[in-house]
């Protein structure tokens, strides 16, 4: 199923992975939020953590152009060390639910943090408060 991606890292415009694995690759890229998620710091990158309290994560909904996507799959797979059935993966690429700015909500693949890392994160990961990576404003936890 071709669908969109939800970024909030490293992938987001302005960012060091936007330009290295999306420009030239996407038709459209637009501010969205995840609900329902919240963001943990990593080294150098964030984690997105299902939050059944209702955080919620800012991003952007990015299409791929048709031509670029099943590369581009491939490509961010591979950039968040992601293999299907993979314990070891750091994340997990899932179906969820976006909202983009004008309040259209639309399925998107989304990479969150994989079990095993999700539940370090709670136990003593740094909570990024706002949701948004580019912020970088983050609470202790533990």
């Amino acid at each position: 199923m071709r669908l969109p991606f939800f970024v909030y890292g490293t992938l987001r415009p302005g960012e060091h992975n936007h330009a290295l694995f999306l420009r030239g690759r996407t038709g459209s890229e637009e501010p969205g939020l995840l609900r329902g998620a919240v963001l943990y710091e990593g080294p150098g990158y964030p984690y997105a953590v299902a939050d059944e309290d209702g955080g919620t994560v800012t991003g952007e909904i990015v299409t791929a152009r048709p031509e670029a996507y099943d590369g581009l799959l491939v490509l961010l797979d591979r950039l968040e060390e992601y293999v299907p059935g993979d314990p070891r993966s750091l994340y997990e690429r899932v179906q969820r639910e976006v909202t983009a700015a004008d309040g259209r909500t639309a399925r998107a693949w989304v990479y969150l943090a994989a079990p095993a890392v999700a539940t370090r994160l709670r136990r003593r990961g740094k909570l990024i408060g706002s949701g948004d990576w580019l912020s970088r404003r983050t609470v202790g936890n533990g």
